[in-house]
């Protein structure tokens, strides 16, 4: 990776721990109040819209229909992407690494985002405080991982060749889409997040 000049790193399970292999999922929507008699009907409403809420769909406008057709009992004042973002953990291992990293190489986020998500995050003060060569958020351009049209404009944001780009990404199937584009990857540990970060930094020759 001696020709590397720009990465893009993935934000939910690299720059901040998820819901990504976590019981975090579970756990929330017991507390919404799904049990094994309503479960069913609360994942088919879940798979109406996943396709959607990384794009252009709120995730808010959900809690409505969940009302509705199961009848929970959800306070009106209830936000399922606040809810989501207060269930994310920093990860303090990377955001060492990318203290160390942006002083040799341009830097970028490429994520898959609700909409008002990454904003949320920011304020939330989950990820570090850095200036970011570019920013690519899936309900900002329309596109979303694995996608070949974001790779594609992530490509052209870079000012880079392919294989001058590194992505760090912590699902495998997205590392194999920026692959087949001609990009390096790093896929990353999110269970092991302390020795991922040194990982990344060993084969970025800064460790």
């Amino acid at each position: 990776m001696n020709n590397i000049k720009f990465i893009y790193f993935d934000v939910g399970g690299v720059l901040l721990l998820d819901f990504s292999n976590t019981n975090k999922w579970s756990k929330m929507k017991s507390d919404l109040g799904i049990t094994k008699d309503n479960e069913k009907m609360f994942d088919l409403i879940w798979l109406k819209y996943r396709d959607k809420i990384c794009i252009d769909c709120d995730i808010d406008t959900i809690v409505h229909e969940l009302r509705k057709t199961i009848n929970l009992s959800i306070p009106n004042e209830y936000s399922m992407l606040e809810d989501f973002v207060k269930r994310f953990d920093k990860n303090p291992y990377m955001w060492a690494a990318i203290e160390i990293v942006k002083q040799k190489f341009k830097i970028g986020l490429l994520t898959n985002m609700y909409p008002r998500m990454l904003e949320l995050i920011q304020s939330s003060k989950l990820l570090p405080n850095i200036s970011w060569n570019t920013i690519i958020d899936s309900s900002k351009v329309g596109y979303q991982k694995p996608d070949n049209k974001i790779f594609e404009l992530a490509e052209k944001l870079s000012g880079v060749k392919p294989e001058e780009i590194l992505f760090v990404e912590n699902t495998s199937e997205h590392t194999e889409a920026a692959k087949q584009k001609g990009w390096n990857v790093f896929l990353y540990d999110d269970q092991n997040p302390k020795i991922s970060s040194e990982k990344l930094l060993e084969i970025l020759k800064l460790k």
